[in-house]
């Protein structure tokens, strides 16, 4: 117990030499347990799955997920990158909160600074952060940061956008530009574009997932003058049921086989790392059948038994 105290107040409070050194250590770890995945064998991989130069993709990540990745974070990045050309676009979240987005509106001090403050989603957005030439888009909760042809284009307008994930945000954009959704080493749990339907849909959704309150949050754009973004929190009560909650195994068995059966998701393996690829627009599409048959991410497992998966 003392031991781990120590650790968590070492990586809490160690400067950049320290922090390097704790996560040499944990590469060396998992260098031990699993095989080498090269930057090559990544590009197969990926290819495989149906990436493709041109193509525009948001992804969400495990590192740890694909093995020992030879070069790390920047290794999977560039990987990326390179199979999708110049021509293409990689959309990378670079989320940056407290608890929640509810404590973050409650914090008078906190002010969102594109060029300074990190994200907490991490090693491979906290290194793509890093990396030249990347656009970030403003926003105090829910930034977003992408490199390439339209990097500017999904970006630009976030801190105007009427909602976080509803219209000209990174995500709406994504589906105007037919964009792809690529999920490496994670299944349905933390895929931030269900949220897309809700804002969208505003109070036509059929639960009430946000606060009555909207709360305006300091952010400073990229000339340093402070803006203000207005940001509704979820409601608490309907977030504790959610398909990314831990208890909810159910839902995101139910989504998984349910989106598999339809061949919305094309499955495959980015290493040792079991990841998907699928159309934003055709995500976007069954999520709004199954809001129509009753079925939400946040369906209790009664709703779940009355309506059966999609026939293979």
């Amino acid at each position: 117990m003392l031991l781990q105290k120590i650790k968590t107040f070492i990586k809490g409070m160690s400067p950049k030499p320290i922090r390097t050194f704790l996560q040499a250590k944990r590469e060396n770890q998992i260098s031990r347990k699993a095989p080498t995945i090269t930057k090559h064998r990544i590009k197969e991989d990926l290819r495989k799955l149906g990436l493709a130069k041109g193509d525009i993709v948001f992804l969400h990540s495990s590192l740890k997920s694909i093995g020992y990745v030879k070069g790390g974070a920047a290794t999977v990045i560039d990987a990326i990158i390179e199979v999708l050309d110049s021509s293409g676009t990689l959309i990378i979240p670079t989320f940056s909160m407290k608890k929640s987005i509810y404590d973050t509106c409650m914090d008078k001090a906190y002010i969102f600074d594109p060029q300074k403050t990190g994200t907490m989603l991490g090693i491979i957005p906290s290194t793509f952060l890093g990396y030249p030439n990347i656009y970030r888009s403003i926003h105090p909760t829910h930034s977003v940061s992408a490199v390439g042809k339209h990097a500017g284009y999904i970006t630009e307008a976030h801190h105007l956008a009427p909602s976080i994930f509803g219209s000209d945000s990174p995500w709406d954009r994504l589906m105007k530009l037919d964009g792809k959704i690529f999920a490496l080493g994670l299944k349905m749990g933390r895929n931030t574009f269900s949220h897309v339907l809700e804002d969208r849909m505003s109070d036509q959704f059929p639960l009430p997932v946000r606060m009555q309150e909207s709360y305006l949050l300091k952010c400073k754009n990229w000339e340093g003058n402070i803006i203000e973004v207005p940001v509704t929190p979820f409601d608490p009560k309907l977030k504790k049921v959610r398909m990314d909650q831990d208890k909810r195994k159910d839902l995101r068995e139910y989504f998984w086989e349910e989106f598999t059966r339809a061949g919305i998701l094309k499955v495959g393996k980015i290493g040792q790392a079991t990841s998907w690829l699928a159309s934003a627009n055709e995500y976007y599409d069954h999520l709004t059948a199954l809001m129509r048959e009753g079925i939400t991410i946040y369906s209790s497992s009664e709703e779940l038994k009355r309506r059966p998966l999609c026939r293979v």
